[in-house]
């Protein structure tokens, strides 16, 4: 399997490949090996989509028999016409089709013991930490996004189910949960925000009931899981989930995909435009609960964005001071409101606007790592290294305030040898860069 795009369309390829391994079948570690290749496309943006055909092209010319799922499954008439050989096209989430096309293109052989090899849900991230996906679609109609139309209005998991899901990976390993969806703050809002049972009393589809719920998962040794919150809106019961990040019950950070700060961007991308709110209530975020990190992402050249726009994004950014932040140039993607808007922004402004935001941020970001130098933080390990000439074993972890993937690290010196992935160990900070933490086990 190719698995591309972002962490809820890898949800997605696990569970595919869950069900594949239920009836049978076996991971590939290579082309040659396989009967047939899955690709999990991302259609979100043009420069994806070339991605995502790069690697159907790619899957072709090296095995020959590929099924192409995913997001730019919705595009099946395009994929056909570049690539007329691929065996079939489904879209995103749509784990039956999928499985089924695996049946007709390379037919299971169940040997007599199958049934009774013990089922594990396969996982495509290391142990210690998951993806636990709460909902599916969005109910926005962001100018700049496709979303709705690849995966549909917001469809909620029941949260009993989700519960089960994060107490089994608890207990198998997990030491974080990773909470996704398109909009986590709207968890519920199309079920009414349900009652369901759960060890004996009801708890509510709504995202402060999970996190509260998530928040007294123990590991088999008795750990709290670090419980990390991705793509939060900043709707106001975001507040009640502040003091459960001062009581240590949720890992004190909060991505919060803000897209922009000037007023008149934000109402062309048909986005709340409550930026000085939004200030005020991060000034209480932080009384509340001092350690908390926000990270957010910001795009520079959207479709009638003046310098003035740009300059008030700069301004705003000084006042957040947001711990973690992307940035990406404007890019048309067919389907999108946006493409329709007049003044496009030139590539060269968007270029240099993009450098002047992120010379802004990485400045923020390296005071805010300074500050941390002296401290001793908890740090959860993804990598133990290979003694080097000397003998001195190093590793790489992240803080609280770094997600897998997206955030920064901290940098290990002189570890002990059976220091495994997945512990969680007090680090003494002894440096920092822009981006990432140096130091020593407490």
């Amino acid at each position: 399997m190719v698995s591309l795009g972002c962490p809820k369309a890898l949800v997605d390829s696990e569970r595919i490949l869950t069900k594949l391994r239920a009836d049978g079948y076996a991971m590939s570690a290579n082309y040659d090996g396989a009967d047939v290749v899955l690709v999990n496309t991302c259609g979100f943006l043009d420069s994806a989509k070339e991605e995502s055909l790069a690697a159907i092209g790619e899957a072709i010319a090296e095995n020959g028999r590929v099924i192409v799922t995913g997001c730019m499954g919705n595009e099946a008439e395009a994929i056909r016409e570049r690539f007329p050989d691929v065996l079939a096209v489904t879209g995103a989430h749509q784990y039956e089709a999928v499985v089924e096309a695996v049946h007709e293109a390379a037919p299971p052989t169940q040997g007599p013991f199958v049934d009774l090899v013990p089922q594990q849900d396969v996982k495509l991230t290391p142990r210690h930490y998951s993806y636990l996906k709460i909902s599916e679609g969005c109910n926005h109609a962001c100018a700049f996004c496709i979303i709705p139309q690849l995966r549909g209005k917001l469809a909620s998991r029941r949260i009993d189910a989700v519960l089960r899901e994060a107490e089994k990976l608890v207990a198998g390993g997990t030491k974080e949960l990773l909470v996704i969806s398109q909009d986590t703050s709207a968890y519920g809002v199309d079920v009414r925000h349900e009652e369901r049972q759960w060890h004996g009393h009801a708890v509510r589809t709504h995202m402060t009931d999970l996190a509260r719920e998530l928040g007294q998962l123990r590991t088999p040794e008795g750990q709290a899981p670090w419980v990390r919150l991705h793509y939060v809106y900043p709707y106001p019961h975001v507040d009640a989930v502040i003091p459960l990040m001062a009581e240590g019950l949720l890992t004190p950070y909060l991505d919060i995909p803000f897209q922009h700060a000037a007023p008149s961007v934000l109402r062309a991308m048909k986005r709340p435009a409550n930026e000085a709110k939004v200030l005020e209530r991060l000034k209480n975020w932080r009384e509340i609960c001092p350690d908390i990190a926000i990270r957010s992402s910001f795009v520079v050249g959207f479709p009638g964005e003046t310098e003035e726009d740009f300059q008030y994004l700069l301004d705003w950014l000084d006042e957040a001071q947001l711990d973690r932040v992307g940035a990406f140039r404007f890019e048309p993607v067919e389907g999108a409101a946006a493409n329709t808007l007049a003044d496009p922004v030139p590539e060269e402004v968007k270029e240099e606007r993009y450098a002047r935001i992120m010379e802004k941020t990485e400045a923020i970001s390296a005071a805010k790592l300074s500050a941390k130098i002296g401290r001793t933080l908890p740090v959860i390990i993804d990598e133990v290294g290979e003694p080097d000439e000397d003998g001195d074993i190093g590793a790489t972890g992240r803080s609280q305030a770094d997600a897998p993937e997206i955030d920064g690290n901290v940098f290990l010196r002189d570890v002990r040898p059976d220091l495994q992935a997945g512990a969680i160990v007090d680090v003494e900070i002894e440096d920092a860069d822009a981006h990432d933490l140096f130091g020593v086990i407490a």
